[in-house]
């Protein structure tokens, strides 16, 4: 697994779900022409999340051959320009809307993890070139 650098960029992250809520608000309830950012206030560098999703396939996946799966983790050099920090205040979204994210960092993560482990087949399909734009996830959460 390829990390840019020491893997110290920081980005806000957000499970699709939260995302898609907000997006829906915002087209039912924003007001038009305003903006409005969407934030998940998790902030983490590129380095912690992969040593995260690591150890969740270390924990859903105990018999692979890659455990640890943090020795998978190797450096590359940086791109040039590469942003530090991606920050985002979603303090507006919250105020005038009410949204918030449902999951936390640790939750969207591990369903993040657990689709792709349950997808295996799409994701091959993906590395491949045979994946077609196939809509997948569209199932009802319960």
């Amino acid at each position: 697994m390829p990390i840019y650098g020491k893997g110290d960029n920081v980005r806000d992250w957000l499970f699709v779900d939260d995302h898609a809520r907000a997006l829906r608000l915002v087209l039912e309830k924003g007001a038009p022409g305003e903006t409005y950012n969407i934030g998940g206030h998790n902030e983490r560098t590129n380095l912690e999340v992969v040593q995260d999703i690591c150890r969740l396939l270390d924990e859903m996946r105990p018999d692979s051959p890659h455990v640890p799966h943090s020795k998978l983790i190797t450096f590359v050099a940086d791109r040039p320009g590469h942003d530090a920090r991606y920050a985002i205040d979603a303090g507006k979204i919250e105020r005038e809307l009410g949204w918030r994210p449902i999951e936390t960092f640790e939750t969207g993560l591990r369903r993040t993890v657990a689709w792709y482990l349950e997808n295996e087949e799409w994701c091959r399909d993906v590395q491949s070139g045979g994946y077609r734009q196939e809509r997948l996830g569209l199932g009802v959460r319960s």
